[in-house]
């Protein structure tokens, strides 16, 4: 029966007034007694007193002699005191101070005679180079109050005091159920409309990183009765459940039914993007969250709504996020109903923080993997322009983002293959793509938001690439083209190409579907060019309005049979074991501005482009052709 129920709750509301009902109803930290060996990063749960003294003996401080200070008295290099052998005790480091004695000489202030005696050579202070009972530690002093994280340095301090056990928080236990009739475990391939279950493992890292226990529990299919069934087990197994759950308004929400059956539900759906479709409930003192399942929208529900909650467990203060300034590469719209979360890849450039939105659906992980940052756009803002500077939400340090180079432009994985080999020779430095098309690229450099841009465009009047666009947008000049690689573009077919396309006219052929790149791409350009050369009107082409961003998301979409044909680069297409139609040879080459140009990573992506282990990189990839990369085509 389809689950009516639906709030429409701010995210901050949301928050406050789960965690004060599971707090009224008894959610409370659990306490452990543990080992103090093993009590590395745990939380004390009370105050740990020490036992025993330490030390719990009167102890030499120092390699040397134990004796009565005031036989030194008067002692001088020049003028020593002579004691004899029964007058002294020589000692190491460590050892207990011998009866009668209050003090320790240093070797180096002493010499022996070969009948046992000794020279003092100065005076001593009682109780010098001494450890005194109790100095470091006196029994019952508190060592550490509660919750407080137990570092190393206090296991060693707890032992020394004769503390060899303490009460600890004890660490929530999370379950995660995955529910869906079309999840099937991760494997090496996937089979038709199967969709790989790996939220439990992106679920289980957050919590572990937080301090909990993650408990992943077997996929369960689209039954009301079995979701109930393996939620009321894990509810007996675990602290809080998290519950995989469709559309607030779907049709088949049984993660929301299995809820109510169980328990009770708060609230069902929240004004935030992506997201919206969360559950909030509970049974008695144990939170029940309904996560969506699409990957974006669950990590940021379970960011936001369950941290919290293990924070509270944990008695951990939730660290603040830290927020920085940075300017809009590109204009991003929101909707006015919802606080949205727009991930962003980040580098500084000409001294200003530069931000560049990532893909957006709720269902692209990689974009939290890639992001630098998270802009938060209130309820109530359509949009930001480009050039705009915002708050966002730090994920990278800003150290980091210092060291990277931004290249909007242009897509090709060979980008990835420069940055993968930029790590590999200097360390801890990024080559940041993102892939807005050549003439964005071009924009984006104009406007300093960018160390480079990817460029391939296409001069229909003259047949050559690049010259005339880079002397068009920058009449004042300040910019290198740089020579990067030649590539093979053509397109790209369903393996064995069963449809049996030949040339360009054949792809407004019926039953033949097309994917296209995005308007500004160099690829779309190209295409542009060589349907007005054949006299094909590209409205006849089925999916030519299907944009995609990215040679390597086209040959992905041929691969999995929702498309046949698509313009693109070869490397792509031999990712793919797709076929090949050859079009033309192209040249890719790099747009730098001056004020790039002498900064030292610049220079080093330049030593790396013309490396041999480039080169060797390129001939494994397949498709590219290298003359001279990082030789300067034109200056302006």
């Amino acid at each position: 029966m389809p689950v009516k129920y639906q709030t429409d709750i701010t995210l901050e509301d949301a928050k406050k007034e789960y965690l004060e009902k599971l707090i009224q109803n008894g959610m409370a930290p659990k306490i452990e007694t543990i080992s103090v060996a093993k009590a590395a990063g745990r939380t004390t749960a009370s105050p740990v007193y020490a036992v025993v003294n330490a030390p719990h003996y009167s102890a030499s401080a120092m390699d040397g002699v134990a004796l009565a200070a005031k036989l030194t008295l008067g002692a001088t290099k020049t003028m020593p005191v002579i004691l004899s052998l029964n007058q002294y005790f020589s000692v190491d480091t460590g050892d207990p101070l011998p009866e009668g004695c209050d003090a320790v000489v240093m070797s180096e202030n002493v010499a022996m005679s070969d009948d046992g005696s000794i020279a003092v050579f100065v005076a001593a202070e009682p109780w010098q180079h001494i450890r005194r009972i109790g100095e470091d530690i006196c029994a019952h002093e508190m060592i550490l109050p509660s919750f407080s994280k137990v570092t190393p340095y206090a296991i060693g301090a707890m032992i020394a005091g004769g503390v060899m056990e303490l009460d600890v928080i004890k660490k929530p236990v999370v379950g995660f159920i995955p529910t869906g009739n079309e999840l099937v475990p991760p494997a090496l391939r996937a089979n038709g409309s199967d969709v790989f279950e790996f939220n439990s493992a992106v679920f289980s890292a957050m919590l572990q990183e937080w301090g909990a226990l993650p408990v992943s529990y077997p996929i369960v299919g689209d039954s009301a009765e079995k979701i109930h069934e393996a939620l009321e087990i894990a509810l007996l197994e675990c602290d809080a459940v998290l519950l995989g759950v469709g559309s607030v308004s779907g049709s088949e929400n049984y993660g929301a039914a299995a809820i109510l059956r169980s328990g009770s539900v708060m609230h069902h759906g929240l004004s935030i993007k992506p997201g919206k479709s969360a559950i909030l409930g509970l049974r008695g003192e144990k939170p029940i969250v309904g996560v969506p399942g699409y990957p974006v929208s669950g990590i940021i529900v379970v960011e936001q709504l369950v941290r919290p909650i293990v924070d509270f467990l944990n008695k951990a203060a939730s660290e603040p996020y830290k927020y920085v300034d940075a300017v809009l590469s590109k204009t991003v719209a929101s909707s006015e109903e919802h606080l949205e979360f727009i991930r962003v890849r980040m580098g500084y450039v000409k001294g200003r923080l530069i931000a560049a939105p990532l893909s957006r659906g709720s269902g692209i992980v990689t974009s939290f993997m890639k992001a630098d940052g998270i802009v938060e756009v209130p309820q109530g803002i359509e949009s930001y322009a480009s050039g705009k500077k915002v708050s966002i939400r730090l994920l990278r340090s800003e150290a980091d983002l210092r060291r990277s180079l931004v290249a909007i432009g242009s897509h090709d994985p060979m980008l990835d293959e420069l940055s993968e080999l930029m790590r590999r020779k200097f360390g801890d430095v990024s080559l940041i793509s993102a892939h807005v098309g050549s003439m964005g690229g071009l924009l984006a450099v104009r406007r300093s938001e960018a160390h480079l841009a990817g460029t391939h465009l296409l001069d229909e009047k003259t047949g050559f690439y690049n010259s005339s666009f880079i002397t068009k947008h920058f009449p004042k000049g300040g910019v290198r083209l740089v020579e990067c690689v030649n590539r093979k573009q053509g397109f790209m077919l369903q393996k064995g190409n069963p449809l049996g396309v030949l040339d360009l006219s054949e792809i407004t052929r019926d039953g033949i579907r097309y994917v296209n790149r995005q308007k500004g791409s160099g690829t779309r350009i190209l295409l542009d060019y060589l349907c007005s050369k054949s006299g094909i009107d590209p409205s006849m082409i089925h999916g030519f309005s299907h944009e995609e961003f990215t040679h390597t998301s086209v040959a992905a979409i041929i691969a999995s049979g929702a498309a046949d044909v698509g313009l693109g680069i070869h490397s792509a297409a031999m990712l793919y074991g797709l076929d090949f139609l050859p079009v033309c040879d192209e040249q890719y080459d790099l747009l730098i501005p001056d004020h790039a140009w002498d900064i030292p990573l610049m220079q080093q992506l330049m030593e790396v482009l013309r490396s041999d282990e480039f080169r060797h990189r390129l001939e494994f990839m397949g498709g590219y052709e290298v003359g001279n990369p990082g030789a300067v085509r034109l200056r302006l």
